[in-house]
């Protein structure tokens, strides 16, 4: 089967195995087959030799998480993000995208996902979801059924409000608001002009649908102001898809943190949870800590090299499993540490260790707080 990947990406590989232990999949397994190593001689198999799409080859490819956490380690660039989402994108179209479509299109559909999220809240108060269910589907412990009011104080800069997180935890935006306008800022909510960015989409391996998605709000926002965006999956995808000039909201603000107000810390001991796309992507990860550190008592490292925590977008309702296991190695790194909170930049991250008994915040939430007093 030719999975459309670009023979010239394919050879860059030089199989020497740095990316071994970067990878959480073969932390987990000690299994190459399910190693960057092992998945990218499992494309050229198929690709130029036609191997056939075995059940365990299929496997292999279905439980990458897509962290990229091996981008850093890899000495010769291999572009391995691009390589596994071409392979999905490829395998896709032979397993029933329109499902796949059919089960994301609500995230397209802004008013249609908040109404659908607050009956859900409302199922979830009158204790008709099954916790076993709510744990698969990571939904938070107590979902909004109704959400405060977001709206624009200015155009100084874009706050790009997406799609879940809007719906299920727009506190974050709200608290990511008004640190920006603290810092002297006035902001433009995006809001239903720019709902889904499409990175579930190519997540899924729906390539084709995640572009016109990118496209779409990439045409509803200005290009000549900066866009902040405080899910670091949705600001790793930006900046690679939308040709935008795309921020994660605690890069944009360490650039400009002498403009927020001194206050008392807050005495919390926080321990930082990189998320993948944060670290590894757009590789901006130590701008939480420039921010955070005048507004805590401490911030304190986990030591696990920043290894991904089994969110993976929808990963960890698709592989529970697997999810569930790499979830623990992140758990003990966090017990190990002792924090008050544990502090991540992204949703997906903080719903997946909150459903473990994590107490996760969002960066900008502690700052707000810290600036209310």
């Amino acid at each position: 089967m030719d999975l459309g990947i670009n023979p010239d990406e394919l050879v860059t590989c030089m199989q020497c195995g740095l990316c071994l232990t970067a990878c959480p999949t073969y932390r987990i397994t000690g299994d190459e087959t399910y190693s960057p190593r092992g998945r990218i001689a499992l494309m050229r198999e198929v690709q130029d030799h036609g191997a056939p799409l075995t059940s365990e080859v299929l496997d292999a490819f279905d439980t990458c998480i897509q962290c990229r956490g091996c981008e850093p380690a890899c000495p010769s660039g291999v572009p391995y993000g691009h390589l596994i989402e071409q392979t999905k994108a490829s395998l896709t179209q032979q397993r029933h995208p329109a499902l796949r479509s059919l089960l994301l299109r609500p995230l397209t559909m802004p008013r249609v996902l908040r109404v659908g999220s607050s009956a859900l809240a409302l199922a979830q108060r009158a204790r008709l979801v099954p916790p076993p269910i709510a744990r698969r589907l990571g939904l938070p412990a107590r979902l909004p059924i109704r959400r405060p009011a977001l709206r624009s104080t200015g155009n100084d800069v874009q706050l790009f409000t997406g799609c879940v997180m809007d719906a299920w935890q727009r506190e974050v935006h709200l608290a990511a608001k008004a640190v920006l306008e603290a810092a002297g800022f006035g902001v433009r909510v995006t809001g239903d002009d720019a709902p889904c960015c499409g990175a579930l989409h190519l997540h899924a391996g729906l390539r084709d649908e995640s572009q016109r998605l990118t496209d779409r709000v990439t045409a509803a926002l200005d290009p000549h102001v900066p866009v902040l965006v405080d899910s670091a999956g949705c600001g790793a995808h930006l900046k690679e898809h939308s040709g935008l000039s795309v921020f994660d909201i605690q890069e944009f603000l360490a650039q400009h943190v002498d403009r927020l107000p001194t206050v008392k810390p807050l005495d919390l001991k926080v321990a930082v949870q990189d998320p993948c796309h944060l670290r590894h992507v757009q590789r901006a990860h130590a701008a939480t800590r420039t921010v955070l550190r005048p507004f805590v008592r401490e911030i304190v490292e986990l030591d696990d090299d920043g290894m991904c925590c089994g969110a993976g977008g929808a990963y960890s309702v698709l592989e529970p499993e697997m999810a569930g296991q790499v979830r623990d190695r992140k758990m003990s790194s966090i017990d190990r540490a002792r924090p008050d909170v544990v502090a991540s930049a992204n949703p997906g991250c903080s719903m997946h260790l909150a459903a473990a008994g994590v107490s996760t915040v969002h960066p900008m939430e502690l700052i707000a707080q810290a600036l209310k007093g």
